[in-house]
């Protein structure tokens, strides 16, 4: 999720190399919450830009995270951020990667592959 529509479709596309995933892609994050809304159980990971008009970043993951605590989240961004906020947001575990831009299509597979084995585990653990 981001609202660059460039960024958008080169995570996209980086993103369906994974083909044990179906992907979603959004420009408006009143959008990605309506889907994400209907379909809540279906979502294993979320990826949001911090910046976004209308609904930043963290506002996107906190609200996602209340519909779903088991998502796992990423949130990206080329700014800096409130360093207490950041902590605060991974202790609570409303951010569970990072990645700062500009990103390597390397690093970001690797994140969300991290992010994706911990959700298999959980689910072998229950």
């Amino acid at each position: 999720m981001d609202d660059e529509l460039d960024i958008t479709v080169l995570l996209y596309d980086a993103l369906n190399t994974i083909k044990e995933i179906q992907v979603f892609m959004f420009t408006d994050p009143r959008m990605a919450l309506d889907h994400l809304k209907i379909n809540s159980k279906d979502y294993v990971l979320l990826i949001s830009d911090l910046r976004m008009p209308v609904i930043n970043g963290l506002q996107l993951l906190k609200t996602v995270k209340d519909l779903n605590p088991i998502v796992r989240t990423i949130l990206t961004t080329a700014f800096q951020m409130d360093n207490n906020l950041f902590q605060e947001y991974t202790k609570k575990e409303i951010i569970n990667g990072y990645l700062q831009k500009p990103i390597e299509m390397k690093q970001l597979l690797v994140e969300v592959n991290k992010q994706i084995n911990i959700i298999e585990n959980v689910a072998k653990m229950s």
